[in-house]
């Protein structure tokens, strides 16, 4: 009778036994993350749409910006500084973007540590969480997705320092200034632990990251390395709007993918991004060609380029922080002052930023960041619930603003210095002469 006994008591043990553990493999399946096949299609194209914005776009727009000369070397130092940018991607900058926190409540606000050095511990099977509480996509996607951020933010520095800057110091500058400014400004912004992530900044899509930390960038990049031959005396117009324009239009259309797609989801949240990427782009081009007639000028083709860039960095942090309308004002009011600081500011100045860098993304990112925290309001369309109080956002954007701009221009500052020694930085006057194409890759754009 007892012997019956304890095999009962162990057969209903048993029993429990598994059922527990089948209770317990349901509830790690109900706690696991869902990867949606969607959102992984939707980021994949985003992803590819960011890379488009580099080659042809980024390449076409600055390279029409370009005398005919240095054509080729534009449109190479972006594109192999953008190759180079995801390599280092790879080897350390998603693991001190996005990877595990430092133990110490300091370092980890600025960067995360090395255990994803070489994505090592990303598989296939991994995954990266999104805004929606248990939907993730492929870790691996999400990877590719902010390498394009890296690639296309080195490459826009670029931009001031074009016809003559040597092609080896680019290629040192950006290594150096990726890992000291944008993988720690990244963190900030877009990590859990990070310093403005916790503040409560709102970036959407990188106006801090992306636009402010390649204009400032810019801006000193040009400032150390000195005006073109010639610059102030020589007319440097633009040899092929035309391309400028072909690479504008590719822009616009990639930048979908920069704003949309950092919802990470195909959701509510990317059509408003999309949304707002339309009308604040629309509204910033016009407003652009508006001001050039105001000031007494034509409405030119360039000024027309110039306001769409200039509205696509204002509501870069703003697309989905923002209802249609306040884009629409956010994105007319930062290309009249992404205009005159073009047209006013670098005179005035007398600084030499040949393709208007800091001009269209540092003072157009900064009105985007800083404009974030009104457009937020629910009273312009915005996602602000009743509880938000705009005096505070402000602040913190303006805080977040001031660390980007000190981050940006002191490791600038500190890149350029070790490209000169490395490198001598800039081409010999003949060569700057004679033109980059030639005179640093042996060919011509074209031979006629």
């Amino acid at each position: 009778m007892i012997r019956k006994i304890l095999c009962g008591a162990g057969a209903v043990g048993m029993s429990l036994a598994a059922s527990t553990a089948a209770f317990a493999q349901e509830a790690a399946a109900a706690a696991a993350p869902t990867v949606d096949k969607g959102d992984t299609a939707w980021m994949m194209t985003s992803t590819l749409l960011v890379l488009m914005m580099i080659l042809p776009g980024l390449a076409l727009f600055y390279g029409g910006l370009a005398r005919t000369k240095n054509m080729l070397s534009v449109m190479t130092q972006v594109g192999a500084v953008a190759c180079l940018a995801m390599l280092i991607w790879v080897g350390w900058g998603y693991s001190m973007s996005f990877g595990n926190d430092f133990s110490g409540e300091t370092i980890k606000q600025f960067i995360s540590n090395f255990d994803k050095a070489f994505l090592k511990g990303v598989t296939a099977d991994s995954t990266a969480a999104t805004f929606s509480e248990g939907v993730a996509i492929p870790e691996y996607v999400f990877v590719c997705f902010q390498m394009t951020f890296a690639a296309i933010t080195v490459a826009l520095v670029l931009g001031s320092v074009v016809e003559r800057m040597k092609f080896s110091a680019v290629m040192v500058f950006g290594a150096i200034w990726l890992t000291i400014v944008y993988f720690p400004i990244a963190h900030m912004v877009w990590a859990s632990s990070g310093l403005f992530f916790a503040m409560g900044a709102l970036d959407f899509a990188g106006g801090t990251v992306v636009h402010i930390n390649a204009g400032v960038s810019a801006l000193v990049a040009a400032l150390m390395l000195g005006k073109r031959i010639g610059y102030g005396k020589e007319i440097m117009a633009p040899h092929s709007l035309t391309m400028t324009g072909i690479g504008t239009g590719l822009l616009w259309v990639g930048w979908f993918g920069f704003n949309a797609g950092s919802a990470l989801e195909a959701n509510g949240s990317a059509g408003l991004a999309m949304m707002n990427t339309f009308v604040a782009t629309a509204a910033a081009a016009l407003a652009w060609m508006l001001a050039e007639k105001l000031a007494g000028h034509k409405p030119s083709a360039l000024g027309f380029c110039s306001g769409i860039v200039a509205g696509l960095v204002a509501v870069t942090p703003a697309a989905g922080n923002s209802g249609p309308l306040g884009a629409i004002v956010l994105g007319a009011v930062a290309a009249v002052i992404c205009y005159l600081a073009v047209t006013k500011l670098k005179v005035k100045l007398g600084y030499d930023d040949a393709l208007d860098a800091f001009g269209v993304h540092g003072i157009g990112g900064m009105i985007g960041a800083i404009g974030t925290g009104i457009v937020y309001s629910s009273a312009l369309g915005g996602p602000a619930g009743e509880d938000w109080v705009m005096a505070d956002q402000l602040k913190t954007q303006f805080l977040a603003v001031i660390t980007t701009i000190a981050w940006a221009a002191a490791g600038t500052a500190i890149s350029i210095t070790v490209a000169k020694v490395l490198t001598g930085l800039r081409v010999a006057p003949d060569a700057e002469r004679e033109g980059l194409d030639l005179a640093e890759h042996g060919e011509r754009a074209y031979n006629y």
